[in-house]
């Protein structure tokens, strides 16, 4: 996976080694003409000769029809990356080793005996296999011998989601490629092509949420669209929010990773204000090296073993506009915000799916008509 620089010049440090971000400090966009749709960075453009005026009001799948949509994900690609990809037979403490000292959270999955790409290996993956030795300790010894091909027996024992296994030809639509991501509710999406010489898949890259966001961010300079506050557009989750105390089990707060299938639970004091977020990455630094007596520690004490160069946690108001949270994501790696309230209680949360959603759909549901 490539990796991104980190700019943080907008993050100032925060206790417990998080730091929060002012999107009201971001300047405010200028005011122009012809605004269009974020989501036609992602078209093809029309051309000089245009269509006859249709009898009836364009719907949003005419206008994708007959456009066209432009950009393939290999357009988004950065010029040079690198692509970690794992065997199935690979041992499971193996494969998180490589994913530490890579620096990167995922990797395509290749089965050799088939020559076929065998799904996406992710954090999620880890935690199951974590939920599984928590409900069966009796196995905890065989722990070293695990194979990554032995992950779908995993599944089936606890019942959680099946491996990721969508992808897409990199030189399919980036809107289709989109449209899977946010189908099968996937933060990240494996291209595998088919090599002209030997007629077998191949994988190329894996294309990210915050690779899609950031090529927008790059490419819309103005647009009404985005010059709207979250609470005019919604965006985020506001209700039954998960949350955690410094003092809670870190074993506890992976069962609601789990059962909620969410990626992130912040961290609240008694007075409802967040100091800090525990991440589903934050579970590979507890087990690295094959060990699993980080688990018994508390989230305060989990949170402790980040490495140095933790980007920290980026915040927002519910008053804040979409472009300034673009602005941020133009700048930043960032995964997700919390939204707060001026005593810096938590509000909601905003995360890149919720952000994408928008982008790519904004506009459809107008073409929804009642029957």
């Amino acid at each position: 996976m490539p990796e991104e620089g980190q700019e943080d010049s907008h993050t100032t440090p925060r206790a417990g080694g998080s730091s929060a971000l002012s999107m009201a400090s971001l300047p405010a966009a200028s005011s122009h003409e012809g605004f269009v749709q974020p989501s036609s960075y992602l078209r093809r453009s029309r051309g000089l000769s245009r269509p006859m005026t249709p009898a009836r009001p364009e719907t949003a799948v005419d206008r994708d029809q007959r456009i066209g949509l432009v950009r393939t994900s290999y357009d988004v690609l950065p010029l040079s990356f690198r692509l970690v990809i794992f065997d199935t037979t690979l041992l499971v403490k193996k494969s998180l080793t490589i994913l530490i000292q890579n620096g990167i959270i995922s990797a395509p999955l290749w089965d050799s005996k088939t020559s076929t790409f065998a799904g996406l290996l992710t954090t999620g993956d880890y935690i199951n296999v974590i939920q599984y030795y928590w409900q069966n300790p009796e196995a905890m010894s065989r722990i070293d011998q695990f194979r990554l091909n032995s992950l779908r027996d995993i599944e089936k024992a606890i019942g959680v989601v099946p491996l990721e296994t969508v992808s897409i030809h990199p030189l399919r639509p980036l809107y289709e490629a989109c449209r899977r991501m946010l189908e099968s509710r996937s933060r990240r999406i494996p291209l595998v092509d088919i090599d002209d010489e030997t007629r077998r898949a191949m994988v190329v890259s894996v294309l990210t949420q915050y690779r899609i966001l950031k090529f927008v961010a790059v490419n819309v300079v103005e647009t009404q669209y985005l010059r709207k506050p979250l609470r005019k557009l919604n965006l985020g989750t506001y209700k039954n929010l998960e949350t955690a105390r410094m003092e809670t089990p870190v074993i506890e707060v992976i069962h609601q990773l789990v059962q909620f299938n969410i990626s992130s639970v912040p961290i609240l004091n008694s007075d409802g204000v967040v100091i800090n977020v525990f991440e589903a990455v934050d579970v590979i630094t507890l087990i690295k090296g094959g060990t699993y007596e980080g688990l018994n520690l508390n989230v305060g004490e989990a949170l402790q073993k980040r490495s140095e160069d933790f980007p920290g946690i980026y915040t927002c108001s519910i008053d804040d506009r979409l472009d300034t949270i673009f602005d941020t994501i133009r700048k930043s790696r960032v995964h997700r915000f919390v939204v707060i309230d001026e005593q810096t209680r938590l509000v909601g949360v905003l995360t890149l799916s919720d952000i994408l959603e928008y982008v790519l759909l904004e506009g459809e549901k107008d073409d929804v008509k009642p029957e």
